[in-house]
């Protein structure tokens, strides 16, 4: 053999073992703080009625509810809705409805009790339970928030069980 010929073929003898290697990847940590994050946020931004802020935080695996898009997106939108599509919300609706969250779910504090993954969900999800004291000092058990991760990384919340507050109180 010549000497190329043997340095090859020492390279793909140690090659070879980790050819056929599987490497089995589980969600990052990170995922999981960033989801309980993005619940802790959304809570702060209640509290302080910061409705903005709590419009960026909430929405779907497309995105915040703040994110309408431009006058040419909407319009595509638009034209999306006569044939089963979504139409644009626009800013003063999300922030309307974000208002009205935020009176639910005023509290004194809160505590996260829980974690689990959403079964049967396209893109990451993630149900954070939580246990809100109202600022009457009542308390609402295992309140159930869920929240999606976008094609970004970012985590949004897209459920809250307002119900379950509003029962406690």
């Amino acid at each position: 053999m010549t000497e190329l010929r043997k340095i090859a073929f020492v390279i793909v003898a140690l090659a070879a073992p980790t050819a056929c290697t599987t490497v089995v990847m589980e969600a990052p940590l990170g995922a999981q703080i960033g989801a309980q994050l993005s619940v802790e946020r959304f809570l702060s931004a209640a509290n302080q009625h910061d409705v903005r802020a709590m419009g960026r935080i909430f929405g779907t695996s497309d995105g915040s509810a703040m994110e309408t898009g431009g006058t040419l997106g909407c319009a595509f939108k638009k034209i999306g809705s006569w044939f089963g599509g979504l139409p644009c919300v626009k800013k003063e609706h999300v922030e309307i409805r974000m208002d009205a969250i935020a009176s639910i779910l005023e509290h004194r504090d809160y505590r996260i009790t829980g974690e689990s993954r959403v079964a049967g969900r396209t893109v990451p999800a993630t149900r954070i339970m939580v246990d809100l004291t109202t600022p009457d000092g009542t308390a609402a058990r295992d309140v159930p928030f869920v929240v999606v991760q976008t094609d970004d990384g970012r985590w949004l919340v897209e459920q809250v069980d307002l119900q379950a507050v509003m029962a406690a109180r």
